[in-house]
C-alpha cells in the first residue's frame, strides 16, 4: 500500500512539500509500527524459544536420568557377568594349573625313572660286555625263573655231578625221565657283531662265528651235563635273551636240528617258563599217583577194620538176641506166676467152723492165702 501511495504521489508530480512530508511521516509511522510489531513478534518468539529451550532441557534431563539409570543397570549386569566369567575362568585356570602341576610331577617322576633306567641300562651293558659277568647274569635269571615256578626240593642250583662238572641247575624228577640238567649260555658278542656288520663279508664271518659259539655250547653241555645213570638222556641250554633265541630259530635251523640230535634243547626265558610249568604239572601228577597209592592202602586197611567191626557187631547182636530171649522167658515165667496167684485167689473152701479157707486144686498142696489174708468169699457151692 505504501508503494502505491508513493507511486501516486510521484505520478501526481509531487504535488507539494506537504504531501512529501506527509508521505515521509506516514512512512516513519508505518516503519515504527512495523518495528514495534517486529519487536513484539521477536519477544514472543524469544519467549517461545525460551519455553522450547526449557522444555528441551527438561526432556534432555529426563532422558539423561533414564539413560543414566539404564547405563547403571547395564553396567551392573556387565559387571556381574564379568565377575562370573572371571570366577569361572579362575576356577578353570586353577584346575588346568593343578592338572598341569600333577602332570609335571608325573613327568618329573618319569624323568627320574628314565634316568634310573638309563643308569641301569648302562650298568646292564657293562655287565653284558664282560663274559664272566654275562654268565653270572644268565645264571641269576635262570635261578629266579626256577625258584619262582618250582617248589623247593625239586631242583638244585650249582649241583656238582659225579664227573666233577658243576651244572647251573638240576631239576630233580622221578624216573623216567630222571634229573634234567640246565646250563645257561649267552653268545652275545658274536650276535652283536652279526647285527652291527654293514658289509656282507663281515656279516658272513660274524654268522660263522655265531654258529661256532652256539655249536660249541651244545657240545659242551652234551659232554659235561648228560651223565648216564645220574641224569636224564637230555639237557637244556638256557639263552637269557629272546632276541638271540629268535634269531637262532629264524635263520639257523641247521644249528637247532643239530641240538636236537645232540639231545640238547635250547630254551629262552619264555619257553623255559612253559617247560618248568609242564615239569611242575608232571611232578604234581606223580605226587597224586603216590598219594592215590597211599590212599588205596589206607582204604584197604579201613575195609579190614570195617569187616572186624561188622563181626563184632554181629556177636553183640547175638548177645542182644540171647538177652532178649532170656527176657522173653522171664516174662513168660512171670505171667505164669501171676496167673497161678490169681487162680489161688479165686479157689476157696470153707472149713467145719464155717471159716473160708483157700485150697489148691487136686494134686497140689493147700496153703492159706497169705497175700490177701483170711476173708469171706463166695462159697464153692455158690
Amino acid at each position: 500500500m505504501i508503494v502505491t501511495v508513493v507511486i501516486t504521489a510521484l505520478a501526481a508530480g509531487l504535488c507539494g512539500a506537504g504531501v512529501v512530508a506527509g508521505v515521509f511521516l506516514l512512512l516513519r509511522r508505518n516503519a515504527e509500527t512495523a518495528d514495534r510489531d517486529a519487536r513484539r513478534d521477536a519477544d514472543v518468539r524469544s519467549m517461545e524459544l525460551a519455553n522450547l529451550v526449557t522444555q528441551s532441557e527438561q526432556r534432555f534431563q529426563d532422558q539423561e536420568r533414564v539413560l543414566t539409570k539404564m547405563l547403571d543397570e547395564r553396567l551392573g549386569q556387565v559387571t556381574h557377568r564379568l565377575g562370573e566369567t572371571l570366577d569361572r575362568n579362575t576356577k578353570t585356570q586353577k584346575t588346568v594349573l593343578d592338572s598341569l602341576t600333577e602332570r609335571l610331577v608325573k613327568i618329573d617322576a618319569a624323568q627320574k625313572n628314565l634316568d634310573q633306567l638309563s643308569s641301569e641300562v648302562v650298568g646292564l651293558q657293562d655287565i653284558l660286555s664282560n663274559k664272566q659277568a654275562r654268565g653270572a647274569f644268565g645264571e641269576v635269571q635262570l635261578a629266579n625263573l626256577v625258584a619262582e615256578i618250582l617248589p623247593p626240593g625239586h631242583f638244585e642250583l650249582q649241583k656238582t655231578l659225579c664227573n666233577g662238572r658243576r651244572v647251573d641247575c638240576l631239576l630233580l624228577l622221578p624216573n623216567p625221565p630222571g634229573d634234567i640238567s640246565i646250563d645257561a649260555k649267552f653268545p652275545l658278542e658274536s650276535y652283536r657283531a652279526m647285527l652291527a656288520a654293514h658289509d656282507e663279508a663281515v656279516r658272513t664271518q660274524a654268522k660263522r662265528r655265531f654258529v661256532g659259539d652256539v655249536t660249541k655250547h651244545i657240545k659242551d653241555i652234551e659232554e659235561r651235563y648228560i651223565v648216564a645213570g645220574e641224569t636224564a638222556d637230555a639237557a637244556l641250554m638256557f639263552l637269557p635273551s629272546e632276541a638271540v633265541y629268535a634269531e637262532l630259530h629264524a635263520n639257523f635251523g641247521d644249528v637247532v636240528e643239530k641240538s636236537y640230535r645232540s639231545r640238547v634243547f635250547i630254551v629262552s626265558p619264555t619257553t623255559l617258563w612253559a617247560t618248568l610249568n609242564t615239569v611242575r604239572a608232571v611232578m604234581r601228577d606223580v605226587h597224586m599217583k603216590e598219594a592215590a597209592g597211599v590212599i588205596q592202602t589206607e582204604v584197604m586197611k579201613m575195609l579190614e577194620d570195617v569187616a572186624r567191626l561188622s563181626g563184632r557187631v554181629g556177636k553183640l547182636q547175638k548177645h542182644f538176641e540171647q538177652t532178649g530171649e532170656d527176657l522173653r522167658q522171664i516174662n513168660i515165667s512171670t505171667e505164669k506166676v501171676m496167673r497161678r496167684g490169681e487162680h489161688i485167689q479165686e479157689i476157696q473152701i470153707e472149713d467145719k467152723s464155717g471159716d473160708a479157707l483157700t485150697t489148691e486144686p487136686e494134686g497140689e498142696a493147700q496153703i492159706p492165702n497169705i497175700i490177701t489174708g483170711p476173708r469171706v468169699v463166695r462159697s464153692v457151692n455158690d
